[in-house]
């Protein structure tokens, strides 16, 4: 749609503003100087180049005015502007420079660039919608440019981002794994820029447990993280140091975590092993700590690292009440492990199991019928307390 009034106000807008242009360059150079004075010099230096750029940029934006004056300006930057604009915003990123110091600068730009184009159109005469066609173009056009550099910005950012996870990845896949010597060790954590500890822990969380993928998500950047399809496991340096084991303790808790015990990093590998099984017994409901760490638990730990041993074991030690009814069996079997457990104190197995001490002399009676003088040798009752003491039944 052709602009209303003298069209050819709209065309010698054109080579107007073009005019205009070493002009407005100058006194933004001259705003940038004081504060951001490298966009300054930058505009010095690149002052044909830009001239060269601006000279399209204008004629594409007055033109596309010049059409339709109430236009919204869906896309005013073409690829190539987008594209060298978001190539400022990673370079902005790259040097770990201020990017909002670069967007003030596009702003003070604009503003002196609108001030100038309006002065022009008014000369010009050039009708009311077209002015305000002009104001929109504008400005959307250094939002958009602005938006390219933020793009640019925050993809380089991600990108970094991502590569950094995937190198700490690699490290903590390394120091988990057979392969995990110190010279390998030491260039993957140089590659990951992470700080080697003396020593470290591994924790184990299940990823069911959404407290636990929220903490895990917001971890301190010391741990290294990794995912696996049915753990999160997370690297702990140094988790010994002062006052470290009761802040894991609360940060952990709610999680279900499984915290191993502090290694060496060679020894990590064997560390999770035990930490795996301590997650079993505690799915198992055999440990029920939260978080559960695991040189808290070393004697149930090793008791249940050859289920088919400890099997043999219970069949083997128990096999008096075997042939007893369910009911009568799990009576038993619970009073045996509490006598055991409470060193033969009948008050304190009484309290423990909530009965009358009757009904543990009655019961003790029933044992002893069952199991003879086995009650009564060390070897037999320690025997029978590996058996029975870190039993769900």
């Amino acid at each position: 749609m052709q602009a209303a009034g003298n069209p050819i106000q709209v065309c010698e807008l054109v080579p107007a503003i073009v005019g205009r242009l070493p002009a407005i360059l100058a006194e933004v150079r001259e705003l940038l100087a004081e504060q951001q004075s490298d966009y300054a010099a930058f505009l010095a230096e690149g002052i044909e180049e830009v001239l060269g750029a601006a000279e399209g940029f204008i004629a594409r934006l007055i033109g596309l005015v010049d059409r339709d004056p109430s236009t919204k300006a869906p896309q005013l930057a073409s690829s190539a502007e987008q594209a060298l604009f978001e190539e400022i915003g990673r370079i902005h990123y790259q040097q770990q420079r201020d990017l909002t110091l670069l967007l003030a600068a596009y702003r003070t730009g604009a503003t002196v660039a609108w001030r100038h184009v309006a002065d022009t159109a008014l000369q010009l005469g050039v009708p009311a919608e077209v002015f305000a066609g002009l104001a929109t173009v504008v400005f959307a056009a250094v939002e958009q440019l602005s938006s390219a550099s933020w793009t640019g910005y925050v993809r380089a950012q991600a990108s970094e981002g991502q590569a950094r996870e995937q190198l700490r990845n690699e490290l903590a896949e390394l120091l988990l794994s057979d392969r995990s010597d110190t010279a390998a060790v030491r260039a993957a954590a140089a590659r990951a820029k992470w700080s080697l500890p003396r020593q470290a822990a591994v924790v184990l969380i299940h990823p069911s447990n959404e407290v636990a993928r929220g903490l895990f998500n917001h971890l301190d950047d010391s741990c290294l993280r990794l995912r696996r399809p049915q753990t999160l496991v997370v690297i702990v340096p140094d988790p010994d140091g002062p006052g470290q084991r009761k802040r894991l303790a609360t940060v952990l808790r709610g999680t279900g975590a499984v915290v191993g015990a502090t290694v060496p990093l060679e020894r990590l590998p064997a560390s999770v092993g035990l930490v795996e099984l301590a997650m079993r017994l505690q799915r198992t409901q055999i440990l029920t700590d939260d978080p559960l760490f695991v040189d808290e638990h070393l004697a149930a730990v090793m008791v249940h690292r050859d289920e088919q041993l400890l099997t043999t074991l219970r069949c083997q030690r128990l096999a008096p009440l075997a042939s007893l009814p369910a009911a009568t069996h799990a009576r038993l079997v619970e009073t045996l492990r509490s006598w055991l457990m409470n060193m033969g104190n009948r008050k304190a197995v009484a309290d423990e199991l909530h009965v009358h001490p009757q009904t543990v002399r009655y019961r003790l009676g029933q044992l002893r019928a069952l199991f003879g003088s086995a009650l009564d040798e060390p070897a037999a009752r320690a025997a029978l307390l590996l058996a029975l003491a870190w039993s769900p039944s």
